[in-house]
């Protein structure tokens, strides 16, 4: 259930030292003489099926290893807040913002993002709180918005079965009103991405893995999410210093 309690700016402010220290090496050097840089470490972008433990599995995930983790409700809140969403902008380094200015601009020319002013904002924040690195994100589109290389993205499923059975237990509703309620929210989430991003959400080739949470479990999946990034932030790595 969505908490309504509206956070803090305290819960949005970057650590001190993220924004005081050396940028790391994706942020070295004259933007003039290359590309814009790579983000300073790896983001964890969750799409979910309605009642497959998303975000459940991420918080774990994130615990796991050691980064912050932004449901789908806390992000769009970001997003929409002027206030907590220049405190993400005043956090980041100059040449930081050079690089989300222009996967912003490739999404909208090259992918064909909507140009609707609150999928704007939504997106430049993604690309904010992913120039930073080492967050996990569910939901919202991250995994469309962020660029393949530095993120890592995963697909959560499961039986529609058991996805009914927890979405009741979960609200407490009859089985049937539980069903409404998987369909519906399935629905709401692939008609947000086929209508701004043009992305089918069950498109598994999309996806660097596919999880079935009833199968394996929140504690299997957490585990399997933080090896996958931890190979994939370690590739990362490796192409920065060549």
């Amino acid at each position: 259930m969505t908490d309504k309690t509206a956070p803090s700016r305290e819960e949005f402010a970057l650590p001190h030292s993220r924004a005081e220290e050396t940028p790391r090496h994706g942020f070295r050097g004259d933007l003039a003489e290359g590309p814009p840089a790579f983000p300073w470490g790896l983001t964890v972008a969750i799409s979910r099926e309605a009642g497959a433990r998303g975000a459940t599995i991420a918080k774990r995930a994130a615990v796991k290893l050691g980064w912050q983790v932004y449901n789908q409700d806390l992000i769009e809140y970001i997003a929409q807040q002027g206030t907590f969403r220049q405190d993400v902008f005043d956090h980041l380094p100059e040449t930081a913002g050079i690089w989300v200015e222009t996967q912003l601009n490739r999404l909208l020319k090259e992918q064909g993002l909507s140009r609707n002013s609150s999928i704007l904002d939504l997106a430049r924040m993604v690309l904010s709180l992913g120039a930073q690195g080492e967050v996990v994100l569910l939901g919202r589109g991250a995994g469309c918005i962020l660029p393949a290389r530095s993120t890592l993205y995963v697909r959560l499923v499961a039986p529609l079965a058991d996805r009914v059975a927890y979405m009741s237990q979960w609200l407490r509703l009859t089985e049937e009103e539980a069903a409404e309620q998987v369909s519906k929210r399935d629905h709401r989430r692939a008609e947000f991405k086929a209508t701004h991003f043009h992305r089918q959400a069950n498109d598994v080739h999309q996806y660097d893995m596919v999880l079935n949470t009833s199968l394996l479990g929140e504690e299997r999946c957490a585990e399997l999410i933080v090896q996958g990034a931890r190979a994939k932030a370690a590739s990362l790595v490796e192409a920065k210093e060549f």
